[in-house]
């Protein structure tokens, strides 16, 4: 009993120290050298579905270890040499009950949060803001369907020199979707060519497809401010690896800074077209 104890000891301890250089290592927002595991958490919904992965990973470690207990044990006290009379017992009925009723109550226990977890991503509450994501071939599109008649389009920024500091290769846009800290944004998505997307952002747990003809939508509440990346998650066309998504997280009052100046740059007055220029960058790739 006193080497179980240590051994159960020893097994926590790996696993605590496993879990904190995880967290040490994950990204804030982006991919970080060296990751082990999910980006920090940066929506109440990522938190669950990080503690939710964290959960299933111990359940299936401890089956997996218990397995692996009882085949040791075959092989050591039941292999030919050590066991040559075999036992001809054929049916057992407290094992085939054990067996039987274990797994399913396993089941059971992780099927209750997960289809908490299901629900909480798919049940959108009151929003405070709604944002409209149209996938096109390759670049995104947002509109601000309550804050006015403006959109304008997200392209990636594909020369290095041109790049901020705070911006990764391959995930920096030259215009980012803004969003306010603490409220509840609803994203409607859509596509608008004969091509699926996927508005995908790891630390907001969001993942959701743009189908053309067809609006989806989701949501997310950011609880920090920062810049958080993800990528078109649906394989797209030639230029899917291009297709970044960058939301920017702000202050409730720098948003509605952003908001006013975003409505004199990308105003739809029919005067002057906004996408004209990036329709052109697209064309000549």
């Amino acid at each position: 009993m006193f080497g179980f104890k240590r051994w159960t000891a020893a097994v926590a301890m790996i696993g605590a120290l496993i879990a904190g250089l995880a967290a040490a290592w994950a990204g804030d927002g982006q991919p970080s050298s060296w990751q082990l595991t999910f980006q920090q958490a940066a929506t109440p919904v990522m938190e669950e579905i990080t503690k939710f992965h964290t959960f299933l990973l111990y359940t299936v470690t401890a089956i997996a270890g218990f397995v692996l207990v009882l085949l040791i044990i075959v092989m050591v006290r039941f292999n030919a040499r050590a066991n040559p009379t075999p036992s001809r017992t054929t049916h057992n009925t407290l094992i085939e009950v054990i067996w039987t009723v274990v797994p399913v109550a396993i089941l059971v226990v992780i099927a209750i949060p997960s289809f908490k977890l299901l629900f909480a991503q798919l049940t959108v509450p009151p929003p405070d803001l709604t944002v409209k994501a149209t996938g096109k071939q390759w670049f995104w599109t947002y509109s601000y369907p309550d804050n006015g008649n403006f959109e304008f389009d997200s392209l990636l920024v594909r020369d290095p020199t041109k790049l901020r500091p705070d911006q990764p290769r391959l995930l920096g846009v030259d215009n980012e979707l803004v969003v306010p800290v603490n409220k509840t944004v609803r994203v409607l998505t859509t596509g608008a060519e004969p091509a699926i997307h996927a508005f995908a952002v790891p630390a907001f747990g969001v993942k959701i497809d743009s189908i053309p003809g067809r609006v989806n939508e989701t949501w997310f509440k950011a609880t920090r401010e920062g810049i958080y990346y993800g990528q078109c998650s649906e394989l797209c066309g030639k230029d899917h690896a291009f297709m970044p998504i960058a939301v920017r997280v702000v202050s409730e009052q720098a948003f509605g800074t952003w908001i006013e100046e975003a409505k004199r740059k990308w105003a739809r007055d029919g005067s002057a077209p906004t996408n004209v220029a990036h329709a052109e960058q697209v064309t000549t790739r």
